[in-house]
């Protein structure tokens, strides 16, 4: 049994502690929501469990391969209970979720060897231990201060690569190691969207398509007035809202099934480009391209729709694997001791690139309608 991101139950534990929630954002540079992994353990201990160890998914594939009990730096700061300056659990905001006398695993960096295993024939080392988010980001080479990339999963997230320390988002971005080895040691932003294919899988269900494959062949080509805020798991940055609920609005009798697909795939647009204008507030400076992946960015709509509101080019990463490749990148710094990330990561050229085709005016027009309706969903 397993609990998921989107999973909200543990909202019960932070709804009462949000009179520590600047405690929480200053010392690990993220919001006090029930999407980060402390809040979750929590509410196991208090509702289901006080037996064995509860642990993130990591470190319990690491100790079925290796027998140790580990995590790396990136995915421990995922959690509401590390600190984001030392990268190591903090005793404090761990009695805030009673969890201080948990077993924890240990914090490694993410070149080190986290063990060997027997499974595969032989013994072989185990290492390249980065999340999931932050490995994209490798991959697609994001390795410099303001480079980007927005993953199109069963949500979409945003992350920018903010410099080797850390620093806090004033715009309520979580901020999280990117990665941590030997010779150096990367911070990003991160912005997140909460329904991506999940929302698509929505559409399926009501019967609006029949697979993914047909969003670009059954969505209108012009919205007809209707938008939509596929809040399916509530809202994240800017606005931390887990109790939003999805809407439509601007139907009419003239609506038709097609005019729904297209509004919540510019539902999603209209949120990665809210989450563009955060980092570049946060950091002072413009993103000039957006280096995209996942299953979503075969969809040409949204990828076009994405390049439109936010005004920036966008480039598709070729594999629809990135964040393996990530991985795949630190096990190479590891399994050689030591060495720059930049000479383990594989080249790549975009296998597609979208260039905004609305003027700004209608881009601000659309987002301006986009976000009244995101104000009447609050």
């Amino acid at each position: 049994n397993m609990v998921v991101w989107q999973d909200r139950r543990a909202e019960s534990v932070t709804n009462r502690l949000q009179d520590k929630s600047e405690i929480f954002e200053q010392k690990t540079g993220l919001v006090l929501d029930p999407y980060f992994s402390a809040p979750k353990q929590a509410w196991i201990r208090e509702n289901v469990t006080k037996q064995g160890v509860v642990t993130t998914s990591d470190s319990w594939l690491l100790h079925q391969l290796t027998g140790e009990f580990v995590t790396d730096v990136s995915t421990a700061s995922r959690s509401l209970v590390t600190d984001l300056d030392t990268g190591e659990w903090d005793r404090e905001l761990l009695s805030h979720f009673d969890l201080q006398d948990e077993k924890l695993p240990k914090i490694l960096n993410s070149d080190e060897i986290a063990g060997v295993t027997r499974h595969f024939g032989g013994i072989m080392p185990v290492g390249g231990l980065i999340v999931d988010q932050q490995a994209a980001l490798l991959a697609e080479k994001c390795l410099e201060v303001g480079e980007a990339k927005c993953t199109f999963g069963t949500g979409a997230f945003l992350l920018a690569n903010t410099g080797k320390r850390a620093v806090r988002s004033s715009a309520k971005l979580a901020a999280s190691f990117a990665w941590r080895t030997e010779l150096e040691t990367a911070y990003c932003f991160d912005g997140q969207v909460y329904t991506a294919a999940s929302a698509v899988r929505w559409l399926k269900q009501m019967g609006f398509i029949n697979a993914a494959s047909e969003l670009d062949i059954k969505a209108a080509s012009h919205h007809d007035g209707i938008y939509s805020v596929p809040a399916f798991a509530g809202l994240a940055a800017p606005r931390w809202r887990p109790d939003v609920k999805a809407s439509f609005s601007g139907i009419t009798l003239s609506s038709e099934p097609s005019h729904f697909i297209l509004a919540v795939l510019q539902g999603i647009a209209a949120q990665v480009a809210e989450l563009v204008d955060l980092v570049e507030s946060d950091m002072g400076s413009a993103l000039k391209t957006l280096r995209v992946d996942g299953g979503l960015t075969q969809s040409a709509v949204l990828m076009q729709s994405v390049a439109d509101l936010t005004q920036r080019t966008i480039e598709i990463y070729p594999s629809q694997h990135a964040t393996p490749l990530g991985a795949a990148a630190l096990a190479r710094v590891a399994s050689k001791s030591g060495g720059w990330i930049k000479d383990s990561v594989i080249e790549w050229a975009p296998s597609h690139v979208f260039e905004p085709k609305w003027r700004s005016e209608q881009a601000q027009e659309f987002r301006t309608a986009w976000a009244t309706a995101a104000d009447s969903a609050l």
